[in-house]
C-alpha cells in the first residue's frame, strides 16, 4: 500500500474551526463572556450584621436604620445576581424612591406612617429573596456560593416576615402578643425566627387571627425551604478536586475525529 504523501504540517487544509478548537483559541461569540456575580459573602456578613443590629439596637432608630439597611441588601443583591435588560436601572430607581418615601412616613411618627414603611421594608425584602433564589437556582453547578446564596435568602425570609408582623401591629390597633407582651423589632424579629425554624418556644404568641395566619405560612415556607433548596444544595455540592485543572475558559471537548478526512485511522 502506498504511503500518503508527507505530513511536515499535520493541520494542513484542515478546518479553521478544528485548529481553534485545537489550540483553545476558538471563537467564543456563542459562550459570551463569563458572568458577572454570583457570590453572596458580604451580602451574608451585610445580612447578619443588620439581624444583630435590630436584635441589639435600641426601638427608636431600628425602623428608619433598616430602610437603609434593606436598601443597601437588595442593591448588592442586583450586584451578586445580574438581571438582564433594564431591569437593574428600574429596580435601583425604585428602591431609591421608594425608601426615601417610607423613610418620611417612619419621621411622621404615627402609626399608619410607620406601617408604611414596615411594609415597604417587606416589599424590598421579597424583591430580593426573588433575585437571589432566581441566580442560586440558574446556576449550573452547586458550589459554596450557591450555598451562602441560599442561607441569605433564608435570613431575608425571616427579616420580611418580621416586617410584615411589625406592618400588622402599627396598622391592626390592638397589641400583636397575647398577654400585652412588648411587640417591637426585637420581640417581633425573635418570633419570626423561631416561627421560621418551627422551634415553638411558647413565649410570644400571635393574638390576632390575621398574624397568626402569617405565622402559619412562614412556618411553612421554613419547612419548604429547609427540605428543598437548602437540602437540594447541600446534598449536590461537590467540594473541586484540588487534584484536577478545570478546562480553560472557552474550551469544547474535541471531536473523535480532529484530523479531519485523510487521517492515518481513515485511510486503514
Amino acid at each position: 500500500m502506498p504511503a500518503g504523501p508527507p505530513r511536515a504540517d499535520h493541520a494542513q487544509g484542515h478546518d479553521p474551526k478544528v485548529l481553534a478548537r485545537l489550540t483553545g483559541r476558538g471563537d467564543r461569540s456563542r459562550t459570551g463572556p463569563p458572568q458577572r456575580g454570583g457570590r453572596y459573602g458580604l451580602l451574608l456578613v451585610v445580612l447578619i450584621g443588620t439581624y444583630l443590629f435590630s436584635a441589639f439596637n435600641g426601638r427608636n432608630l431600628t425602623t428608619e436604620v433598616q430602610i437603609g439597611l434593606f436598601a443597601v441588601v437588595l442593591l448588592l443583591a442586583m450586584r451578586s445576581s445580574p438581571l438582564p435588560g433594564r431591569w437593574p436601572l428600574v429596580i435601583t430607581t425604585a428602591t431609591v424612591a421608594g425608601s426615601a418615601g417610607a423613610y418620611g412616613a417612619a419621621l411622621t411618627g404615627t402609626q399608619a406612617g410607620a406601617g408604611a414603611a414596615e411594609l415597604w421594608k417587606a416589599l424590598v425584602l421579597l424583591m430580593t429573596v426573588i433575585v437571589v433564589v432566581r441566580r442560586v437556582l440558574a446556576k449550573p453547578t452547586v458550589t459554596i456560593q450557591s450555598i451562602y446564596g441560599a442561607l441569605c435568602a433564608y435570613l431575608l425570609v425571616g427579616l420580611m416576615f418580621a416586617a410584615c408582623y411589625a406592618a400588622i401591629q402599627h396598622l391592626g390597633g390592638t397589641d400583636f402578643f397575647v398577654n400585652h407582651e412588648p411587640a417591637n423589632a426585637q420581640t417581633l424579629q425573635y418570633f419570626s425566627f423561631t416561627t421560621l425554624t418551627t422551634l415553638g418556644y411558647g413565649d410570644f404568641t400571635a393574638a390576632g387571627n390575621g398574624g397568626r395566619s402569617i405565622a402559619v405560612m412562614e412556618a411553612l415556607t421554613g419547612q419548604i425551604f429547609l427540605a428543598t433548596l437548602v437540602a437540594r444544595l447541600v446534598s449536590a455540592y461537590r467540594a473541586p478536586d484540588p487534584g484536577t485543572r478545570p478546562d480553560p475558559p472557552g474550551r469544547r471537548p474535541l471531536p473523535e475525529d480532529v484530523d479531519g478526512p485523510g487521517d492515518d485511522e481513515d485511510r486503514d
